[in-house]
């Protein structure tokens, strides 16, 4: 082996090294209160803490110590394993775990329900985990309160020693009288070495190390552009990454998406999940990527950028030529990224790692930690490159003080009195309870007769937005309708949640999509889906049955048994499709879309794509997926809206991308980009592939002016098409792809094309079941020039002479 070769190898036998060391690490995951194993929605198995002689409960205190409780009502969208069950703590109480020495996730998972004997907010505890303090006075049911969820987990890294065992300890808080501990679920996975502590030996750019003395807290996990990702669908180690809806501020962006692999080349693959890499947000240079972070004030904050090159621009792909500066904690960071430079390539995951330290605010108070991404900034010389900032990931870590000290600031209320406070303040803590109980009281009065004067009202804005066509499911009957949501009958997967098959009224097949419950980006498309649909009703169109909306975001739509055009188009199981078959799905698309662009109401679909576009058993076309929908422009003076970009990377309209300015025609840009794949089955973008290759649009046009089209057409197709036929229907499909909007055809001169492709097609069918006139040989003969003139010795003039009219 050469000697360039060597270190590439070495790095990829380090991965491998230690991807078997930490996946064969052991594992635990301790559902307390529970006497029996079970299993989660995520096919994890939990062990029951509650059995008699529990090997995790510590030594020198018995069972009997803590109470064992379930919850009183527990939210159907919440998954039963570990959160039914709890174990309550009135006095200190210690779990042993004899772990395998190295670097562990310790995750704490809670329920701030009511249990029998225990009520909210009487949660008060301090939690250690050997020589750190994790939690101080924490509550549960304030903190899951304020942030609007069900459910709360924490997340922490230690580094356990040999022959350490990991103690846990839960401590109820001396004020208020009465407190107590609880938890539902333990969960120590074990982790790689390095993933994020860093030695001196391998320390960040900056020179700093995270030193295994040192315990870590998970403040954000994001998902940059993307949806929520489970813990089932991180890389091994069942991490939960969300949506930076709530968090993203910056002044402009785009949602990039790609389902092309990612090259773990520089990282191990355990590093994030493909799902991470494959989402981003970027912008062009006059504008920014911001987020606003809520982190503790007066601890030092390790920052994790996930990064990877999705663009085709050929600029972008030349080391030093899409650098950005990062700044994070309101400027007191500065740092000049170059993904190019770091990854090598397009498709190539990196990550860079930042330390920040945030001023103390008050009593270890809350505050903002800024992160920016932009090239608007005074250095001429970054201001002049034609960059485009990206991100695909976020992570941020607490790092632990010098007092192996964790906690503070956790509760969103005032201080808790302290147990020396004289008799008068406690007074005075009595009477201001009682008087805002008071008036607590009377605010519930006011709201209950507004409320009860307004619930009529609100019944018919229900009713007048689904306007009689969309049927109201309650839970109970979906979870009949499949079993309780039985994975078995599970058809689809998609950002938005997972679709099942199911059956409603005595037998009729309908398709269900469940909402993640900890998506916000799925909670706004649910509205869009359900505004759109309930008004639409075309045979080009999946038709909307009925929707539910009892704690958990459910839509009901007609079931379509041939599934996504995507479906038939890549790795099929069945025949491929004919050449005849796809043209009659363009058509039925092309009218679905032309219906959409309607001359009163306009509605952009803004996510064209093969797997929006669902089929019948008779192979019938209708475009599906309306969450990224909106309306057009109403004006007669205007022919676009501003909007965010959103979409599918690939399919995205370049002037849309570039300007923001969202029109019809941007649907027409992306549903050219289909009609390629179905003449070429292949993706609208592949990363594996070099140079133009990766962008089926760029790639075509190319093969298109050098006279190869013949050489990356569907191999299925050979023998099949009309030189005729495809003179039509590529010619149609290039004019969708113009890069100016204004040059791009409607709709209906789409449809119309197409409409005559298939003739000319039928017609060509026949006269060669006449003469024999062998299609292929044509083709091959007249490739280039057969986008440039006609050929007039094709036998179609004679069959078809309308064609050349």
């Amino acid at each position: 082996m050469n000697s360039p070769t060597n270190p590439q190898f070495v790095h990829f036998f380090f991965i491998f090294i230690n991807y078997l060391c930490f996946t064969d690490a052991e594992n635990i995951f301790l559902n307390c209160g529970s006497s029996s194993n079970s299993i989660d929605l995520n096919g994890r198995e939990w062990a029951g803490d509650s059995t008699p002689g529990s090997k995790f409960i510590a030594s020198h205190q018995p069972n009997e110590t803590s109470i064992v409780s379930k919850a009183t009502n527990l939210n159907p969208s919440i998954d039963p394993v570990p959160y039914l069950t709890a174990r309550i703590f009135q006095s200190p109480f210690t779990y042993s775990f004899p772990v395998t020495p190295g670097h562990k996730f310790l995750r704490l998972f809670f329920n701030p329900s009511a249990y029998h004997g225990f009520q909210s907010p009487g949660d008060f505890f301090t939690v250690t985990a050997g020589p750190f303090t994790l939690l101080t006075h924490f509550s549960p049911s304030l903190t899951a309160q304020s942030l609007g969820l069900k459910t709360l987990d924490k997340e922490f890294c230690l580094h356990i020693q040999e022959n350490q065992v990991l103690n846990i300890t839960f401590s109820p808080s001396s004020v208020p009288l009465g407190a107590f501990a609880f938890v539902n679920g333990i969960e120590i996975i074990s982790m790689p070495a390095h993933l994020y502590y860093i030695s001196r030996a391998r320390p960040m750019p900056n020179g700093f190390a995270v030193p295994n003395s040192t315990a870590l807290e998970l403040m954000h996990r994001l998902n940059i552009g993307g949806d929520s990702i489970s813990p089932a669908n991180d890389s091994g180690l069942y991490r939960r990454w969300l949506d930076d809806e709530a968090c993203f501020v910056g002044s402009g962006d785009c949602v990039v998406n790609s389902t092309a692999p990612i090259k773990y080349w520089k990282i191990a693959p355990y590093v994030a999940p493909a799902k991470v890499y494959q989402t981003a947000r970027c912008t062009n240079k006059q504008k920014s990527l911001s987020w606003n972070l809520t982190v503790d004030s007066g601890f030092t904050y390790f920052v994790r950028l996930h990064l990877c090159e999705l663009h085709n621009h050929p600029e972008v792909t030349k080391h030093g030529r899409n650098k950005f500066v990062v700044r994070i904690g309101n400027g007191k960071t500065d740092a000049v990224e170059d993904v190019i430079t770091w990854s090598g390539r397009r498709g190539v995951a990196v990550y860079r790692d930042h330390v920040v330290k945030m001023p103390k605010v008050g009593n270890y108070g809350k505050t903002h930690l800024f992160l920016s991404l932009g090239n608007n900034n005074s250095n001429n010389k970054l201001r002049a490159l034609d960059s485009d900032p990206i991100l695909n990931g976020l992570e941020v870590f607490k790092l632990s003080d010098s007092q192996s000290n964790l906690a503070a600031g956790v509760n969103p209320v005032s201080k808790i009195p302290e147990a020396d406070k004289s008799r008068d303040r406690k007074l005075v803590f009595i009477i201001s309870g009682a008087t805002l109980a008071a008036f607590t009281l009377i605010l519930l009065l006011g709201l209950t007769i507004f409320i009860f004067r307004r619930k009529e009202s609100n019944e018919k804005d229900k009713s007048v937005t689904l306007r009689g066509l969309c049927r109201r499911f309650t839970l109970e009957e979906l979870r009949d309708a499949t079993n309780n949501f039985d994975r078995a009958l599970v058809i689809g997967n998609g950002g938005f949640g997972r679709v099942f098959k199911g059956c409603i009224d005595g037998g009729t097949p309908v398709a269900i999509k469940a909402l993640k419950p900890t998506s916000t980006q799925g909670s706004k498309e649910f509205e869009a889906e359900i505004k759109m649909l309930s008004d639409l009703r075309y045979r080009h169109l999946v038709s909307l049955i009925g929707c539910c909306d009892e704690g958990v975001k459910i839509i009901v739509y007609e079931y379509m048994p041939g599934g996504t055009l995507r479906d038939h188009l890549y790795s099929t199981k069945g025949p491929p499709l004919s050449w005849k078959q796809r043209l009659e799905i363009s058509i039925g698309v092309a009218r679905g879309i032309k219906y959409l662009h309607g001359e009163n109401t306009k509605i952009i679909h803004r996510d064209i794509k093969p797997s929006n576009i669902l089929l019948d058993d008779n192979l019938v076309a209708k475009i599906s997926d309306f969450g990224l929908s909106r309306f057009g422009p109403t004006s007669l003076s205007r022919s676009h809206v501003t909007t965010g970009v959103r979409g599918t990377f690939g399919y995205v309209d370049p002037e849309y991308f570039e300007t923001s300015r969202l029109s019809v025609k941007s649907d027409v840009y992306s549903f050219g980009v289909v009609l390629f794949e179905m003449l070429c089955a292949r993706p609208a973008v592949d990363l594996r592939l070099d140079d133009e290759q990766p962008t089926l649009a760029e790639w075509v046009r190319h093969c298109i002016k050098v006279g190869k089209l013949k050489q990356i057409m569907d191999p299925n197709l050979k023998g099949q098409i009309s030189p005729g036929c495809l003179k039509a229907y590529v010619g149609i499909a290039l004019k969708c792809l113009n890069n100016d909007r204004h040059k791009r055809p409607t709709m209906a001169a789409v449809l119309k094309k197409l409409k005559r492709a298939l003739e000319l097609q039928e017609c060509t069918d026949a006269a060669s079941d006449d003469n024999g006139e062998d299609e292929e040989e044509i083709m091959n003969n007249n490739d280039k020039q057969l986008f440039l003139k006609p050929n007039k010795n094709a036998k179609v003039v004679h069959s078809c002479p309308t064609f050349w009219n």
